[in-house]
Parts: structure tokens; sequence; C-alpha cells
């Protein structure tokens, strides 16, 4: 199946699917997370304090390597897997009613938290030091001015809303044990950097048009690499962010028939090796631009919720960039994975039906969903950089959200990865990898004053 048409059926769903219902009852708003849309100061008077978290375990038939070295990918073997992926603790305050503070931290599961020092007196070698238990993530801290609907202003540390997964993060705002992978293998998630932020809505509840513009801390070209693109050059292993060349970030939602949203966005930093931790480490290839795209959309009613996504990227540069990063020094804190491809292509859907709109009588609130998903970090080269096809991934979901309460989540699914192809049906020249997983996960506001 061509990519293509795979994008322009899920765009047409989407849209056909929303036409032929408005008619029907607007969707149950009590099942809503957290608000991250940017002017969301109703609810409370003074102050709230909520958060979010998740806890999964999976059982899998696959190695943890698919790069260990077989022609095959990943080993056949049976492990299982469980963990806190993040638990986050979130507060709003208002110094009156047009300012207003806001923060989230997050507190990721595993591993050990480090600082990473560049000792220049040292050659400009890297030094870790293990500091602390546990990894603990500032993912917001912002002041906002609310001034009309129209145009507000917010200064700090604040989500990137590129995608579907970013711009909407909390764990009910998708139905897999974890956040979607296609999105995920491309992008930080959750991306968050520090900058300004330009935002507003324009029009009436359901035929509005919510615009974001933001200018923050462009990516760390050193972090590029082979299997995640672009991901591991968001910055924050130091004290201080490159602000060389900053990004240019901008995402435009539309409501405009009842129970849609669908918004696109936009990441432009024009030279990423500008952040690089040494400022020299890129002198001689010149210029290495960042551009990304994506498309995503939601659509929702008392009887099925949907959901789309798109992502493209485009990094310049990306041969020389790949021998520049495959000399790094061993101590760095970064990927050393060469080759890093010059695009990046991702896109995905899933839907999910109320059970109990269906059987109604003393039924619980249960979703079926299935789910799809194509992505690949190598999706295309610069020159004759060879990409590699264990990167490419077809992916089938399937599983059940139960609702224990509106804020409470029960999760449970399969996932079947095929590795090496872009087709929907059908296998790849790699080994698969598939797993069930059960999972936990609530939101909410705790506290409003």
């Amino acid at each position: 199946m061509k990519h293509s048409s795979f994008i322009t059926t899920m765009i047409a769903l989407s849209l056909s699917g929303s036409i032929s219902v408005n008619a029907q009852k607007q969707p149950n708003t009590k099942f809503e997370p957290l608000v991250a849309v940017a002017a969301d100061s109703s609810g409370y008077e003074k102050f709230r304090f909520g958060g979010y978290g998740e806890m999964i375990a999976s059982f899998k038939d696959y190695g943890i390597n698919r790069f260990a070295g077989t022609s095959n990918g990943s080993s056949k073997t049976h492990r299982n897997a469980i963990s806190i992926p993040r638990f986050v603790v979130a507060f709003d305050y208002k110094f009156n009613s047009k300012w207003i503070l806001g923060a989230e931290i997050e507190f990721e599961s595993g591993g050990t938290g480090s600082a990473i020092e560049l000792e220049n007196s040292e050659n400009g070698e890297y030094e870790t030091e293990i500091e602390k238990g546990g990894e603990v993530a500032l993912e917001q801290f912002h002041v906002t001015r609310l001034i009309i609907p129209q145009f507000n202003v917010r200064v700090g540390h604040m989500i990137v809303p590129i995608g579907l997964t970013n711009a909407h993060h909390e764990p009910i705002n998708f139905f897999g044990t974890v956040r979607p992978q296609a999105e995920t293998s491309l992008l930080p998630s959750t991306w968050h950097e520090t900058g300004i932020q330009l935002f507003g809505s324009l029009g009436k509840r359901f035929s509005r048009v919510d615009y974001q513009f933001m200018i923050v801390a462009g990516l760390n070209a050193n972090g590029f690499n082979r299997d995640e693109w672009i991901a591991g050059g968001k910055q924050g292993f130091f004290e201080q962010d490159n602000f060389t060349s900053p990004a240019y970030v901008g995402r435009i939602d539309y409501s405009g028939v009842p129970g849609l949203r669908t918004g696109v966005s936009f990441y432009y930093c024009r030279d990423a090796g500008s952040n690089s931790d040494k400022e020299h480490t890129y002198a001689s290839i010149g210029k290495i631009p960042v551009a990304i795209g994506t498309w995503d959309a939601q659509y929702r009613n008392n009887y099925v919720t949907a959901r789309a996504n798109i992502t493209y990227g485009y990094l310049g540069n990306s041969a020389a960039l790949s021998e520049a990063n495959r000399l790094l020094s061993n101590k760095s804190p970064y990927s050393r994975l060469i080759p890093i491809a010059k695009n990046a292509l991702s896109y995905g859907g899933e839907i999910g039906v109320n059970v109990k709109t269906i059987i109604k009588r003393n039924c619980p609130v249960i979703y079926p969903f299935a789910r799809y998903e194509y992505y690949n970090p190598q999706y295309r080269g610069q020159g004759h950089a060879t990409m590699d096809r264990r990167l490419e991934v077809s992916q089938w979901q399937a599983g059940v959200n139960w609702f224990a309460l509106p804020n409470l989540v029960i999760k449970a699914d399969y996932t079947t990865r095929q590795i090496g192809t872009s087709k929907v049906f059908g296998k790849g020249i790699y080994n698969s990898e598939n797993e069930v997983s059960i999972g936990l996960a609530y939101i909410g506001w705790f506290i409003k004053k």
C-alpha cells in the first residue's frame, strides 16, 4: 500500500465521519483531562493542583536489541517488563485575573539521574556525575499574561505542540498503554523548551481557530542519530540551553464541526549545529537546518472516538552531520549511531467505540479500539547513504480501555510489529515483534480553590 493512499484515506475518513454525525449529541466532556490549551483559566478562582500518572506491565516475545548483529533482527525469546513511565504533578496559580503561573514536574520511571558537565579545562571532555536516584524533569514552568481571547502572551518553559502526542500527551488522550510510537520514534516526547509564546482563539466555541506561535531554544545536532532521528537533540543535559539558533514553532487548530478538532503544526530551526555543545563541532560542514510539518485530527461523539496523525521531517546536510557525529567523544552523552536520515516519516490512526452507548443499561464505559501506525526515522538518506530497514515499522494494535471512573482508566492491548516493510498487511523482512500489555492511568485536578 502506498503512503499517499493511506494518508488520503485517513483524511477522508476523519472528515466524512465528522460531517455525517453533525446532528448527534455533543461529546461528553467529563472525560477531558488536564487542558493544555493556552488560555484555560476557567474552573478555579485562585489555585488548582492535580496531575497524571501511568503504570504498565508488558509481556514480550522478542529480545531487547534489534541490532544485536543477527540477520533476523530481534531474537525470538520471552521476557516481561513492568514500569511506571511517568508521574506528573501540576499546578496553576492566579496572581490576579490576568497573570497566571503554571508548572508541571515529571518523575520518570527507572534509571539513575546524572549531571553532565563539559570540562573545558580538560580539553573539552565530558564528565558524568551520578547525583541522584530517579529522574525528575521540569516539564512546564511559565507565566501567562491574558490580554484578550484573540491575543495572549506566555513566557517560560512550555510544551512544544508539534504533532498529536506532544500537543495532547496526557494518558487519556490515546487508547494504547503507551504513547503512539509513530511520533515518539521521531520526536522528543514530551517535548518542552524555554522561550516565548503568542496564542489566542478566533471565533466561537465550535467554529473557532486556535493558534500558537513560539520562539524557543532550538535542537542540538549533537543528539541526532540513526534510531531516533532528531529526538535525541532536545537540550537539557546542561544547566543552560544554547539559544544561538532558536526554533520557530507554530500550530493552528480548527474546530468548526461539532466533535471535530483538526490541526497542523510546523517546526523550523535554521541551524541546529549552532546549538552544539562545542561551537566549532560543525563549523566545516555548514548549516544544519531542521524542518518538521504535521497534521492531526480527533473526532469524538457519544459513540466513537477517532484520531489520526501524519509527521514528515527534513534534516539538511545529514551526510556530513553523520560523519561529524561519528567522531564525537566516547564520553559524550549522545548516541553516535549513523547514518542520520535526511527525511523521516510517520503516520497512524486509531478508532474506539463506546460499548456503553450500544448496550446502555448497567454497562460500564468501555472502549474497544484498534490502531495502525507506520514509522520510519530512516525514511530517506542524503546522497549514497544506506538507510537501515530495521527501523521501518508497520504496526497494528488492538485492545480495550475501561473507564472505571471518569478520570481513571484501565487499559489492555496486543501489539504486533512487522519490521522492514511499509505494507499495512504482510510480513517484514526481519522477525516480527509481539507483546501484550496492561496498564492503569489517571488524570485530574484534585484541588481547586
